[in-house]
């Protein structure tokens, strides 16, 4: 019975151990934390190959409810009836920031889920990039 105890809270033990983080495990501006989205710095230059992945991915994740173009027209949001912003529109992302644009892709908001698990960094960022380019058309 001591052996199963032991090993009971040796398990115990290595799985908080294993998920705490520890310093330096983070990459540079892929905190989770809300509270940090608008200081976390887009680590991913904006380039032709940055737009293209990021609309690429954008095709695959986000233009069923944002749109093609980005009006916030996609056949999802108009089936749910969603009033989504227009990023074509300069001043419908004036106020986001690119690290509150990852945070809230990761995360999700409202009836968003998060790209979390299922997109890597990089590839947010590249999103990021794309829907900001959608303004410059």
């Amino acid at each position: 019975m001591r052996a199963i105890a032991i090993v009971l809270w040796g398990v115990l033990w290595l799985t908080v151990w294993l998920q705490e983080k520890k310093p330096g495990e983070e990459k540079a501006g892929v905190e989770k934390t809300a509270g940090n989205s608008s200081k976390l710095v887009n680590p991913v230059k904006t380039s032709p190959e940055s737009i293209a992945q990021g609309k690429k991915a954008y095709g695959f994740d986000c233009a069923m409810c944002h749109g093609k173009e980005g009006a916030g027209d996609g056949d999802l949001a108009e089936s749910m009836h969603l009033k989504l912003k227009d990023y074509r529109d300069a001043s419908a992302l004036k106020d986001l920031t690119d690290g509150e644009m990852y945070t809230v892709i990761m995360s999700g908001k409202g009836q968003m889920t998060g790209e979390e698990g299922r997109m890597k960094p990089e590839q947010v960022w590249n999103v990021v990039n794309y829907v900001r380019s959608l303004a410059k058309k």
